[in-house]
C-alpha cells in the first residue's frame, strides 16, 4: 500500500495557517506529512519562511501523522544541533519522524557569513555530518576535525526508536552517492524516465529503505485557474540546481524567474482540474519505484484543495496507485 501523504511549504504559507492546513490533511486522509526548512522564501510572492523544527513539535503533537523535514546540516544547523532536534522529536514520537539531510542552497546557509562551498566540498562535508548525526544518535560522545568541527559533543535526551536520515536527491549522481548511508530516498517529480533513472541509481548502488516522491501540483476549478497559481508561486522554483544552489536572495530568483516562459511552469508542476487525470499522472510516477508520495499543492491557499484530496484525489489515487504497483510487480 502506497503512502500518500502532504507535503506543507513554510515558504508560502504562514506557520499558525500551515499547522491548520496539516490537521485539515489529516482528517481528509493522508496518511502522512512532510514539510521543508528555509530561512527565506524562494519568492517575495511567496513571502513566508516560518522555522520548521518549532513547528515540527507542534504538528506532531496536534496530529497523528508520521511527518519528515527536508533540512541541510553543516553551516545554518551546526550537526550536533540537528542530532538533538532530531533525537528530541524522536522521542517524543517514536516512529513518526524522519529527516532527510542535503547539501543545502546558498539562500539559506549564507546567512551565517561563512563562504559557499563548493559542491564537491558541499558534499563532502554533508557526510560527515551525517556520521556525526549518526553516532551522536547512538549515545556517542563525538569530537571530529574536517570540514565541520564538533568538540565533545553528546545528545543526552535519545530516542528508543531512532529516526530514519533519508537522502533527498534530484540527479543520478546525487542518488548514488547517497546510497552508502542513506536510510531511504526522497525526490522530486520529474519526467517518467528521469525518476526510473534516479531510482535506478540508488537501487543500484545499494540503497536501502523507502522511496519518497514530492509531487507539485497546482489544482484549481479549471486549467485557467490552475495554471495562474502554478505560474505566480512556483516559477522561480524552476532553475536549475546549477543556478539554485548558488542563487542568495528572493530578490535574485524573481530576477531570473522573468526569464522563465510561462509555457515551461506545466514541465515542472502538474497543473489539473481533472481528478481522473492528476491520480493517473501522479500513479504513473509512483510506479516507478516510490513507496510514499507526498502531494504539494503549491498555492498559497489549501481549502480548496484540500476539500477536492477528501472527496476525490485521495481515493482515486489510492485506487490508481495500488492498480500501477501490482501492474509493476506483475
Amino acid at each position: 500500500m502506497i503512502t500518500i501523504g502532504f507535503h506543507a511549504s513554510h515558504e508560502q504559507i504562514a506557520p499558525g495557517p500551515l499547522l491548520a492546513a496539516a490537521r485539515r490533511a489529516e482528517e481528509v486522509g493522508f496518511d502522512a506529512a512532510m514539510c521543508s526548512d528555509h530561512i527565506a522564501p524562494w519568492s517575495a510572492r511567496q513571502g513566508e519562511s516560518g522555522h520548521s523544527w518549532s513547528w515540527l513539535g507542534a504538528a506532531l503533537a496536534t496530529t497523528g501523522l508520521p511527518f519528515g523535514v527536508v533540512t541541510a546540516p553543516g553551516q545554518r544547523y551546526h550537526p550536533a544541533v540537528v542530532a538533538q532536534a532530531i533525537a528530541t522529536l524522536g522521542s517524543m514520537f517514536p516512529g513518526r519522524f524522519w529527516a532527510a539531510l542535503g547539501s543545502g542552497e546558498a539562500m539559506n546557509e549564507h546567512v551565517t557569513g561563512e563562504p559557499w562551498p563548493t559542491k564537491a566540498d558541499r558534499d563532502d562535508r554533508l557526510r560527515e555530518c551525517v556520521d556525526v548525526i549518526r553516532a551522536l544518535l547512538a549515545g556517542e560522545e563525538v569530537t571530529h576535525h574536517g570540514h565541520v568541527t564538533v568538540d565533545r559533543a553528546r545528545v543526552w535526551s535519545l530516542p528508543d526508536v531512532v529516526p530514519r536520515l533519508v537522502g533527498p536527491a534530484v540527479t543520478e549522481a546525487t542518488a548514488r552517492r547517497h546510497a552508502g548511508w542513506a536510510d531511504g530516498l526522497v525526490t522530486v517529480n520529474q519526467p517518467v524516465e528521469s525518476l526510473r533513472r534516479v531510482v535506478g541509481a540508488y537501487r543500484e548502488a545499494g540503497g536501502r529503505g523507502p522511496l519518497a516522491l514530492q509531487v507539485h501540483v497546482a489544482w484549481g476549478d479549471d486549467d485557467e485557474a490552475a495554471f495562474a497559481v502554478a505560474h505566480d508561486q512556483w516559477r522561480s522554483n524552476l532553475l536549475p540546481p546549477s543556478v539554485s544552489w548558488h542563487l542568495e536572495t528572493p530578490a535574485q530568483f524573481d530576477a531570473v524567474a522573468e526569464l522563465v516562459r510561462p509555457e515551461e511552469v506545466r514541465g515542472t508542476v502538474l497543473v489539473e482540474h481533472d481528478a481522473s487525470r492528476l491520480t493517473a499522472r501522479v500513479a504513473e510516477m509512483v510506479a516507478c519505484g516510490f513507496d510514499e508520495v507526498y502531494l504539494h499543492h503549491v498555492g498559497q491557499q489549501q481549502d480548496a484543495f484540500l476539500d477536492a484530496a477528501g472527496r476525490t484525489l485521495l481515493p482515486l489515487l489510492r485506487e490508481a496507485t495500488t492498480a500501477a504497483t501490482d501492474g509493476g510487480a506483475a
